[in-house]
């Protein structure tokens, strides 16, 4: 009978069997799925993938995403071998694992070892849920088969490897290593491996800053269970014996105003690649700290770098701190609006040798000068009469660069300025004469551009921060024989004191006031600006540009490679002469209306001075004559008044009331005259 019903009965048990395997199947697609997409900390990386910067998520958490490919695989191997040994077998729970753990409860009493997969710890991660009670646990299981379901095993992992709590507000692996160790974890120690694993299981109970024999002692239990399996004898005895962790390091902030900027620019992006170094990013912020250490309380300094082959910028510092309040450190000064002070005299004696108004050996006259009610002065108030054009531009002379932008014109001047890539603004709207000398807003990263296109042969130069490079226009601002003769001009400066002669091309600038201290400079691949000062603008008595900012960029270049690259040979087509060698034009800075103006050796009454008014004529009128050619001819109000006069001074019969005018002539016919008016 029975075995006549054995049949039936095995039909029944295996459609059983199918239907309570359907109703589970339709109960684990009928979870309910929590998001299995976190917030993650936005990262901005260097050049070559380096963490510049992260940013917090939500409640100021650190979670970076991470990826089994970016985990080392000796702690992936360890993690799986102590907590889910059988995770790659598994669809979520593991029957044998909750059975162990279940008749360890019944013969101790206590619970010895859980029988959670790696799974069922990311659905409580993902949930945020209870572990201790048996609903918990059920919704684990139920959450852990559902999941198993969706992901990969390295979906899975990865989940584990964002989220995971590793104390305080660190989640995720790499938060981990970079508090922990300062390192990315692509390549872990045993010993710090085990730490890791350890950690998550009791992250405030286990923190090493905190309870350190405590984490001790849970690292090297991870460690004495993994012997013999994962880990050879030899190995976990060493691990043992090393050192843990005893502070939480914080975490990467370097270039925290370019990354502000990069976030800014894209909110919705996790990554952020930049062109900076990191090592010469944390040097030259090391710098400018170092530099305002020695300064006063509200000074600030900002610094960049840049490749002006490739455009790349190298490092941006925007203030020497960026959390320091007294000297408002938050304001990125690499892009306030300043004053250049003179750094853009080369710009005018680039364009000026291209227009024909001067070559480096032209010699040009530092002498008072007027033009309408603007009269220029130099910055010592002194002049020094006639000397070559090079060495007014290494003096920083004005007078000389005001008499070649009066030539060029303010308005080709801004226009250059544009082509550059810069944004110059005008405080009035419109250039006029003091632009040459720091009359015009513009920005470091103006200066950047200008200086790169000096450096790259008088072609402009699209400088970029984001590996996202975005294509600009390229225009030749001014020639390569130009930009080639300015190089040379400013390589021959005397650098500061303590600073090797190395050659570095580099310009110092003062804005009117002591307000902005600058140094702009650059050899055959880079280029770099200083500028110190305060953000709000108010005066620094006796902060000049060669004095503060000068060795501040020699320092910066030192730091940047040991050695400088050379600027490069004269282009073919540059003009390497003397002065008595250069065409006549070029001997002697005239300007182009020089045929219209008074020679230097034309004759010049100096008394009586156009406009007098002189008073009792009673012993005759004395005139007085400068230069010109012997004998002399003196006419008033067109009346010969004196004939072959051979003498510069002389006193003549005159005593005409009222308004007069009278006239010299030399002997070649060049003429000058006076108005007077006799009382």
């Amino acid at each position: 009978m029975i075995r006549r019903f054995a049949p039936f009965a095995l039909v029944a048990a295996l459609l059983f069997g199918a239907a309570g395997r359907d109703a589970i199947d339709d109960w684990i697609d009928a979870t309910e799925m929590p998001p299995l997409l976190s917030a993650t900390s936005a990262e901005v990386r260097d050049r070559d993938g380096a963490l510049l910067r992260a940013y917090t998520v939500e409640d100021g958490l650190w979670r970076l995403g991470a990826t089994p490919g970016r985990v080392d695989r000796r702690y992936l191997d360890m993690l799986i071998a102590y907590e889910d040994k059988r995770f790659y077998r598994h669809v979520g729970v593991d029957p044998i694992a909750l059975a162990r753990a279940a008749w360890q409860a019944l013969l101790s009493g206590n619970v010895i070892s859980g029988g959670s997969t790696l799974t069922m710890q990311v659905a409580r991660l993902l949930e945020d849920g209870s572990t201790g009670r048996w609903r918990g646990k059920l919704r684990q299981m139920r959450l852990a088969m559902a999941i198993e379901r969706r992901l990969s095993k390295d979906d899975i992992l990865t989940l584990y490897l964002t989220h995971a709590p590793f104390g305080g507000n660190l989640e995720g692996i790499r938060a981990a290593t970079l508090a922990w160790f300062g390192k990315e974890p692509t390549r872990l120690t045993p010993a710090e491996a085990a730490f890791l694993i350890a950690l998550p299981q009791s992250p405030e109970t286990r923190r090493p800053d905190r309870a350190p024999l405590a984490a001790r002692a849970a690292r090297n239990r991870v460690l004495t269970r993994l012997t013999g399996g994962t880990l050879d004898p030899e190995t976990a005895k060493a691990a043992i014996r090393d050192a843990m962790p005893n502070r939480r390091r914080a975490f990467p902030a370097l270039a925290p105003h370019l990354a502000d900027r990069a976030l800014a620019d894209s909110p919705d992006a996790l990554r952020h690649d930049l062109t900076l170094d990191a090592t010469l990013q944390a040097s030259l912020e090391s710098l400018a700290a170092d530099t305002m250490e020695k300064a006063g309380d509200r000074l600030s300094i900002a610094l960049m770098i840049a490749d002006h082959q490739s455009g790349e910028i190298l490092a941006s510092v925007g203030s020497a701190a960026y959390d320091d309040t007294r000297r408002e450190g938050f304001v990125d000064m690499t892009r306030a609006l300043r004053s250049p002070g003179s750094t853009l005299k080369p710009l005018v004696y680039a364009m000026g040798f291209d227009q024909g108004l001067i070559h480096p050996e032209t010699l040009i006259n530092d002498a008072p000068v007027r033009f309408g009610s603007y009269a220029p002065q130099n910055f010592d108030g002194a002049f020094r009469g006639e000397l070559r054009v090079a060495e007014a531009l290494r003096l920083s002379l004005n007078i000389p660069v005001i008499l070649i932008t009066d030539q060029i014109g303010p308005a080709r001047l801004m226009s250059a300025l544009r082509k550059t890539g810069g944004t110059p603004r005008l405080p009035t709207g419109k250039p006029g004469l003091a632009m040459a000398l720091g009359g015009v807003g513009v920005t470091m990263e103006d200066l950047l551009r200008l200086y790169a296109m000096l450096g790259n042969g008088g072609k402009a130069v699209p400088l970029h921060w984001s590996k996202t490079l975005v294509s600009e226009p390229v225009s030749q601002v001014v020639s390569h024989s130009a930009a080639w003769q300015i190089g040379h001009i400013l390589s021959a400066l005397t650098p500061p004191p303590g600073a090797p002669q190395s050659g570095l091309a580099y310009k110092t600038g003062t804005s009117y006031g002591h307000r902005d201290a600058w140094a702009v400079g650059y050899d055959g691949r880079h280029v770099g600006a200083v500028w110190i000062g305060r953000p709000d603008g108010t005066p620094v008595p006796g902060a000049f540009g060669g004095e503060v900012a000068a060795p501040v960029l020699f320092e910066a270049f030192q730091r940047l490679k040991p050695a400088l690259d050379p600027l490069g040979p004269p282009p073919p087509e540059t003009l390497l002469l003397g002065s008595a060698d250069l065409p006549e034009p070029l001997r002697r800075f005239q300007g182009r209306n020089a045929v219209f103006e008074r020679s230097p050796d034309a004759p010049r009454m100096t008394f009586p001075p156009n406009g007098a008014r002189l008073v009792g004529l009673e012993g005759g009128l004395t005139v007085k004559v400068r230069a010109g050619a012997l004998p002399y001819t003196i006419l008033a109000n067109g009346r010969p008044l004196a004939s072959d006069i051979r003498r510069r001074e002389i006193t003549l019969p005159f005593d005409e009331k009222g308004a007069s005018t009278v006239t010299i002539i030399d002997a070649k016919g060049r003429a000058d005259r006076a108005e007077i008016w006799v009382e």
